[in-house]
């Protein structure tokens, strides 16, 4: 006999939340939001860096590629360079999020909505 069939029955689990999303949603608007948005944000960085990644390896292939033709190197020197202001305006966001939690003592990663309550 299949040992996931006997027993007790299971719960689909999403690892973002940490607990089953029935429960989740059982416990309203406001907890669901309170993981949802931290996790929105994190990939969101993530995304961006595995962008910048990509945009500068087709820079570099572009550059190695160009064979000397100015018009392409000034392209392939673009695609690098925006690449390069991408990422640090990445790294400024995420320092002005943790200089923000840090001055204000408020986390906003970890959003708490506390005692608000809309009827």
């Amino acid at each position: 006999m299949n040992k996931l069939l006997a027993g007790a029955p299971h719960e689909i689990t999403n690892p973002i939340f940490g607990q089953p999303l029935t429960d989740l949603l059982n416990e309203g608007p406001f907890a669901f939001f309170q993981r949802l948005i931290p996790a929105l944000v994190g990939i969101g960085f993530v995304v961006g860096v595995i962008i910048f990644v990509f945009i500068m390896i087709i820079g570099a292939i572009q550059w190695i590629s160009s064979g000397g033709d100015k018009a392409s190197v000034e392209a392939a020197r673009g695609k690098v360079m925006n690449a390069i202001i991408g990422l640090i305006v990445l790294f400024v966001v995420f320092a002005l999020i943790k200089l923000i939690e840090t001055f204000f003592t408020i986390n906003i990663l970890e959003l708490d909505i506390g005692v608000l309550r809309i009827v």
